[in-house]
């Protein structure tokens, strides 16, 4: 018999299990350490896969793993992946029942299980240490290990203890830890507070190339949400809001407008937020509206949007929640909808907190999440420069300020207004008093003060307050300016601003100076919404619809059947066999054999029904498979572009031509001759790979400029007088106020519809 290496065996596992070739970047580092019997510590990105790195060992070692985690839920989703892959894994935690419990703990005495998953705070009970004494511990992994560190975001004082519980026990494991998200003292933390020996350390860098971040500094922020949701119908995504108040209320007026929408806060009761968070986790809702009590530990691996209805505190937490989208390493969007006042409402939060020996240390990191909104340079590199990293790059090409076209201005004069206005004021005021002086603002504050004899007083009214506002904290970002203080800091000049004001330094901004509404800062449609091109949408809809009845079947989120990514290469790559089906990156042996056949068979069918022709796409997946291990989350789009762009495009043109036809047909023309083919609005859609309401508009458009049609079976006429009502009541200029007005069965459609009537009959 052949003896292979501890690692060799582990790259077997890793395609027997998880359904993949090789590692990822560091995954292979960190689990040749661990299995040599060196502690770890991994600092790596969200879907760097983690989990992987003690997953693995521990099924080689020859006792058993705990790994402590503070994410309740996600200790559920991974048990139930593990188990489904043939690794024996269980939890305990207080979502058990008292009979499960019991169970579980009688299961562990008898040896069941590789794999163990307990909260922090079970290592405070005494009978739970009593039964870990008994136990052959092989490893003990900790995840999120920055729940130790005070300077981390997420500190847990549960967390502290254990270390000492790895020092009772009568034979030490390896301990390893993991995190995604640690500056410098917060790895210095977790190797002394869990005692790690020696510890192997690897930072595998913290970006996440997947991952569009864009800021956007708008007024409305519903209205721009109301619009993005709209277009993005059918993806799932995450908007997170600083406080309940304002969940409750986008949450209300989201359901107002028809969305699959839940919520999720602590003041909802246990019962309406587990229920929210499955259907949100099981596809049955695609939008999360949550406080930052959501998410930690939701391994949901489709999410493609994550917006930020407030500033966060601090760039920890933003980039912690921010990486909930894309886990499966597909496209993802990070919104962060930037408004002054959400300033004010963090640092209401920070003095509201207990922990008041740190609020120096959060208005510090508070204000490093500020100057990330207002900087114009890339903020990819800005968040990892946070994080330590020197990226090599100026910019990434994938952040709204690399790709905003808005040309380069020079504010050098108003730097020096700004920059001579606080010198005036002799570096003793905040922002609020400055900017009223620099717009001339009437106020009995600044007449008591003479500041209205000032040569700066009223010499920027031409501006707004909040661009008066928002060009200091430029200035602030740009190391002209600093504030000194917390709570109530003042402004104060840098040596740098010395070099504008006397020596004619240029000072330039990338940015419009004037307040730009929610409409105006929209995004680019090909920026912010790409469409994936490089698969079979059609063939990926029919597999998602299957995912979606075994997840019901088998009572498991959808994800851990199938991810995303792992569907789309199916309906890239079109596998008709199980050995075509191991190839795609995800299915694994006991996958396959719990699903492989019924995706093979849906696979086979679409194929003869279209006549595929797969001789040279069979080809090329070897050839692309034999291109693509260096990354097993995410097939490499370019070993696959000539094969996306060509051969998949041809077969498909038998089937799809009036589709195919909308590069040189107007769009809305095709919807059109398909109404008259008899098709419904729900098949054109279809048909067209477009939502409905896309289809709706078209339709409305050709009813609008007098095409033949007939929409009468699409609309709710009996409310037609009481829509009429509603123009007259409220005007035609905005359909929300409309809507709100009229009972919920009105539709959008209905109204758009008798409003076109209406005008006609006003001409």
């Amino acid at each position: 018999m052949k003896i292979i290496s501890k690692l060799e065996y582990a790259k077997q596992l890793l395609k027997k299990h998880f359904g993949y070739d090789t590692f990822r970047k560091g995954q292979e580092a960190i689990i040749s350490n661990i299995l040599n019997g060196k502690d770890s510590l991994g600092i790596m990105p969200t879907g760097a896969g983690k989990s992987i790195c003690y997953q693995i060992p521990a099924i080689i070692f020859d006792g058993i793993t705990i790994v402590i985690s503070p994410l309740i839920s996600l200790m559920k989703d991974q048990v139930d992946s593990l188990n489904q892959i043939g690794i024996p894994s269980t939890y305990i935690n207080s979502s058990l029942s008292s009979k499960d419990y019991l169970q579980t703990m009688e299961n562990i005495s008898l040896n069941m299980y590789k794999i163990i998953y307990i909260a922090p705070e079970r290592l405070l009970i005494d009978s739970f240490l009593n039964l870990l004494s008994t136990l052959n511990i092989s490893m003990i992994a900790v995840d999120e290990a920055h729940c130790i560190s005070r300077w981390g975001h997420d500190f847990r004082p549960s967390y502290t203890e254990i270390a000492n519980v790895i020092l009772n026990l009568k034979t030490r494991p390896i301990v390893t830890a993991f995190t995604a998200t640690a500056t410098e003292n917060v790895k210095n933390d977790i190797i002394n507070l869990l005692h790690l020996d020696n510890p192997f350390e690897l930072t595998t860098g913290f970006d996440r190339a997947n991952l569009s971040f864009i800021v956007k500094n708008i007024e409305n922020r519903s209205e721009f949400i109301y619009e993005y949701i709209k277009s993005n119908l059918d993806k799932s995504g995450i908007i997170y809001c600083l406080t309940r108040k304002t969940v409750d209320k986008l949450y209300s007026n989201l359901k107002l407008l028809n969305y699959s929408v839940s919520r999720y806060h602590a003041g909802l009761s246990e019962k309406e937020r587990t229920k929210n968070q499955n259907d949100f986790v099981y596809d049955k809702t695609t939008i999360m509206v949550a406080t930052n009590a959501f998410g930690m530990g939701i391994d949901k691996s489709n999410i493609r949007y994550v917006i930020h209805y407030n500033m966060p505190k601090d760039i920890e937490s933003y980039y912690q929640e921010a990486g909930r989208g894309g886990r499966d390493g597909d496209k993802a969007e990070c919104i962060l909808l930037f408004k002054r006042s959400d300033i004010v409402t963090n640092k209401l939060l920070i003095e509201q907190s207990q922990s008041a020996s740190n609020h120096s240390k959060d208005y510090e990191k508070l204000n490093e999440m500020v100057d990330y909104c207002n900087t114009d340079k890339c903020l990819r590199k800005y968040i990892l420069e946070y994080f330590g990293e020197k990226p090599e790059f100026d910019k990434c090409g994938n952040c709204s300020n690399c790709t905003s076209d808005i040309e380069v201005t020079d504010i050098t004069e108003d730097s020096k207004k700004i920059l001579s206005c606080i010198k005036r004021m002799h570096e003793g005021y905040g922002l609020g008093l400055v900017t009223d002086v620099l717009k001339g603002s009437n106020t009995s504050k600044i007449r008591s003060m003479k500041f209205d004899t000032l040569s700066t007083y009223g010499i920027m009214n031409y501006y707004s307050k909040d661009t008066i506002k928002d060009l200091i904290s430029y200035l602030v970002t740009e190391n002209y300016l600093k504030y000194v203080g917390n709570q109530y800091p003042i402004l104060s000049l840098n040596s740098s601003a010395y070099d504008v004001l006397f020596k004619n330094k240029t000072v330039t901004i990338k940015r419009k100076i004037e307040r730009i509404d929610a409409k105006q800062s929209n995004l680019s449609e090909d920026a912010i919404h790409k469409q994936d091109t490089d698969f079979d949408n059609k063939l990926f809809d029919i597999l998602r619809n299957l995912r979606m009845e075994l997840s019901r079947k088998y009572n498991l989120p959808p994800f851990i059947i199938f991810a995303d990514v792992t569907l789309k290469q199916m309906a890239r790559l079109y596998p008709t066999s199980e050995n075509e089906m191991l190839m795609i990156n995800g299915v694994g042996e006991y996958k396959f054999k719990e699903y492989g056949e019924d995706f093979l068979e849906v696979i086979k069918k679409y194929v003869s029904e279209n006549n595929i022709d797969l001789s040279e796409i069979k080809q090329r997946q070897i050839n692309a498979n034999t291109n693509t291990k260096n990354d097993y989350s995410v097939m490499s789009s370019s070993a696959f572009s000539d094969l996306n762009n060509n051969n998949i495009k041809a077969n498909l043109n038998k089937t799809s031509s009036k589709t195919n036809k909308a590069k040189k047909e107007d769009t809305k023309q095709i919807s059109y001759n398909l109404y008259l083919q008899g098709l419904s609005i729900e098949e054109i859609a279809n048909e067209r790979n477009l939502v409905k309401q896309t289809i709706e508009n078209h339709l409305l458009e050709c009813y609008k400029e007098d095409f033949e049609i007939n929409l009468d079976k699409y609309i709710h006429s009996e409310y037609k007088e009481m829509i009429f009502d509603a123009f007259k009541k409220v005007g035609t200029d905005k359909l929300k106020p409309i809507k709100e007005i009229l009972p919920p069965e009105v539709s959008y459609f209905d109204i758009k519809y008798y409003l076109i009537c209406y005008l006609k009959n006003s001409m």
